[in-house]
């Protein structure tokens, strides 16, 4: 109790935090808890306990809910970690905690809990391995960590011994100066009144960007840096001038912030406003003027009653592909938390910065990097970012310039190899943080933990330049492939899981592979050669010893080149959008051995099959260009068995004699052949194989076809039809259909 109290008088008098580690039995950790946080005079109002028992009179998450603290301030989090420790729970909870408070950590005894194995364990344990096989490297990195960094205080909750205090004596915060208000500013002296850090004034003096229609504002900042009460300081006062405001998050907490601020601002303005409290208690309407609103993502993206200005706050946390319908707004604001807190990934800056880059809006980009909630110094900070590994970055542009795949050493790399040079751990991770959407805390912990994978890298002088993380799928037991054929959840192996329940190929499991599940190389030296050097020293290594090497990722035009250029093929395209990415995701396999180009070529061929019907149906909305690409990487060459009275049908199209609607099928066999192993290859032009793609397989109404592919009228789009079918007829068609082609013309 003593060591709480202590802890917390000094990280009030610092406005910083502090962290208490409670190492022990379950209960007496618990027990201790309770003491620490009321001799340290935490109310139960402002605690949040995040594991599985509420054993506090207070608000309570389980671990997998921990998202629901984000936007939010406490005074105290109580992370219970005895029966697991997840990665992304601690990431996304000790950002919650202000200045002056506690973050509390429950766990084992410091010294045998890397040895044991948790609930997060158990879910690194895909098979065929078991739980056994899972490494303790991250959690004895993570204890290192709360040994050596400052602000942790330590207690052996069995005996009370204190380990260390956690005591910094550090100088009293000194009061921070208000900023000035910018001279020019157009929005009213009393919002930047209320902006305490330059940092945030210039944020909300950004926002004055969307009192003008086609544009967008970014402002990133890790957590605490006042970034949705800018926006909440932003939102009340275009709706003073009369704007309507539509506020979305993830959920309506993580938005909290910017309607606190907001109705404050108007309270200090003296407006007449009104908080719908009936029916919608996210409604703030001021009188004779705009309002502020809030909508859940899903509904917010229809863009509902036509908002002057929509603000996304932890933009991050939501899936690229609803990021993009926000773009329809007359001006939008993003706000994201860096350094992965959200919780999901890097989709935003990794995926959705092109596509907004692309817009018609004109883009503003603020940071933010003072902290509000609690000192510049705080070592809480300091030490999640190290423990979490949040700040990795890969190695600066000039240390990898003269990076060349002859210059680069491949690198076979150990969870040992990681854990003995830190270093080299940061570059690996920052690597795969900064080049790939969907990389997260928990990440880490697989990195160094999960048997399954495996860590191959190209460093040019020591430094990282390209890094993979593949995965071992496969190998599955005839009682594990029953289970998921016949739909059970069956962790890892996603392809096999793929091929077997959706495709029904419950021998798709008995093959072994290596999937790709990461693979990134340094911004500065790209489209040298470095990753499909790195893919070919991979197929090096492992061509002996796997059947298969595969992936599977959200599809795009130059990814599944990327992937056909070094070998690999097309066996599956979903039929549903990627949650995260907002693409289609397609699977592609790289055979290695007879097992795995029979398993290649059985599902090549049920693509095939399968393609010219799902493309009119659940993928008519697929990118074209992602269409001819995916067909393109398919190995073998499509049957062109067509009856005399189809190719009659096709014969007579370019001269007017028939037309397509007739019977689709005979065009979408001849598309489908072409597309996928064209006997010309410089037959058609970029545009007309879209055109095929958009008309004849994904049978999109012509005015729609027209318009997007550029075309001044449907009649053209038509005749252009028409004269791809000729080009195609006299291509693959006997003489016998060219004649009949020439009678018509």
């Amino acid at each position: 109790m003593d060591i709480a109290r202590s802890l917390r008088a000094e990280a009030r008098r610092a406005n910083e935090r502090r962290l208490l580690v409670l190492a022990g039995d379950p209960e007496s950790t618990r027990e201790r808890a309770r003491a620490a946080l009321d001799a340290a005079d935490v109310p139960g109002a402002e605690t949040t306990v995040v594991g599985p028992e509420p054993f506090l009179a207070c608000e309570q998450h389980e671990q997998s809910r921990a998202e629901e603290l984000l936007g939010r301030t406490r005074t105290a989090v109580v992370l219970d970690a005895h029966e697991e420790l997840r990665p992304d729970a601690l990431g996304r909870t000790v950002g919650a905690v202000d200045g002056g408070g506690l973050y509390v950590l429950l766990a084992p005894p410091l010294e045998t809990w890397p040895e044991g194995r948790d609930g997060f364990d158990a879910s690194l344990a895909v098979p065929p391995f078991e739980v056994e096989d899972v490494t303790g490297h991250f959690r004895r990195r993570f204890v290192e960590t709360l040994r050596v960094h400052r602000g942790i205080a330590i207690v052996d909750a069995d005996t009370g011994t204190v380990e260390q205090d956690g005591l910094t004596d550090p100088p009293p915060s000194r009061p921070v100066q208000s900023p000035t208000p910018p001279a020019d500013a157009q929005f009213r002296p009393e919002t930047y009144a209320q902006c305490l850090t330059d940092d945030q004034r210039d944020a909300v003096r950004a926002f004055e960007s969307l009192r003008t229609a086609s544009e967008a504002l970014v402002v990133e900042a890790d957590r605490g840096r006042g970034k949705s009460s800018a926006a909440g300081l932003a939102a009340g006062t275009l709706a003073v001038e009369g704007r309507d405001v539509l506020v979305t998050a993830p959920q309506y907490r993580s938005a909290g912030e910017v309607f606190t601020r907001a109705a404050h601002l108007l309270e200090v303005l003296g407006s007449n406003f009104a908080r719908d409290r009936a029916s919608n208690p996210q409604r703030l309407d001021v009188s004779g003027a705009g309002c502020v609103r809030y909508a859940p993502p899903e509904q917010a993206a229809l863009l509902p009653d036509g908002p002057d200005v929509v603000i996304v706050d932890e933009a991050a946390a939501l899936p690229v592909r609803r990021l993009e319908q926000f773009l329809d707004a007359p001006a939008v604001a993003f706000t994201t938390t860096v350094h992965g807190y959200e919780g999901a990934g890097r989709g935003f800056s990794v995926r959705f910065r092109d596509r907004l880059e692309e817009s018609d809006h004109a883009v503003t980009d603020v940071s933010m990097t003072t902290p509000i909630r609690y000192g510049d110094a705080d070592p809480v900070e300091v030490w999640a970012f190290r423990a979490l590994l949040l700040d990795a970055r890969p190695p600066v542009d000039q240390l990898i310039d003269g990076s060349t795949p002859e210059t680069v050493e491949y690198r076979r790399l150990s969870a040992a190899d990681l854990l003995a040079d830190e270093h080299l751990l940061r570059e690996v991770f920052g690597l795969l943080v900064l080049a790939h959407y969907r990389t997260e805390p928990s990440d880490l912990a697989r990195l160094l933990d999960a048997p399954n994978l495996a860590v191959r890298a190209l460093t040019h002088e020591g430094h990282v330049v390209a890094v993979a993380l593949l995965a071992q799928e496969g190998g599955l037991s005839a009682d594990t492939r029953a289970a998921m054929y016949e739909g059970g959840r069956v962790r890892g192996n996603m392809l096999p899981d793929v091929l077997s329940t959706q495709l029904r190929d419950e021998a798709a499991g008995i093959p072994v592979g290596q999937r790709v599940l990461r693979i990134a190389t340094h911004a500065a030296v790209r489209s040298r050669g470095l990753g499909s050097q790195l893919l070919s020293e991979i197929r090096a290594e492992f061509a002996d010893h796997v059947d298969w090497l595969g992936v599977g990722y959200g599809a795009t035009p130059e990814l599944v080149r990327f992937w056909a250029d070094n070998g690999y093929q097309t066996v599956h395209l979903a039929t549903s959008r990627n949650a995260t990415s907002g693409e289609y995701s397609v699977v592609m396999l790289d055979p290695c051995s007879d097992d795995g180009a029979s398993l290649a070529a059985r599902h090549g061929t049920w693509f095939q099959d399968r393609i010219p019907a799902v493309l009119s149906d659940p993928l008519d909305d697929c990118d074209p260009d992602v269409v001819r690409t995916v067909l393109r990487a398919t190995h073998g060459e499509p049957s062109l068995s067509l009856s005399e009275w189809e190719w009659r049908l096709v014969a007579g199209v370019p001269g007017g004699a028939s037309v397509l609607d007739t019977n689709p099928k005979p065009f979408r066999e001849l598309a489908r052949r072409h597309l996928s192993a064209p006997a010309d290859a410089t037959a058609l032009a970029p545009r007309e194989e879209r055109l095929l793609v958009k008309k004849v397989l994904q049978a999109q109404p012509w005015p729609t076809v027209a318009e997007e592919l550029g075309f001044v009228s449907e009649r053209e789009c038509m005749r252009t039809l028409g004269g791809i079918v000729e080009r195609l007829t006299r291509l693959y068609g006997d003489l016998w259909v060219q004649e009949e082609l020439d009678r018509h013309q």
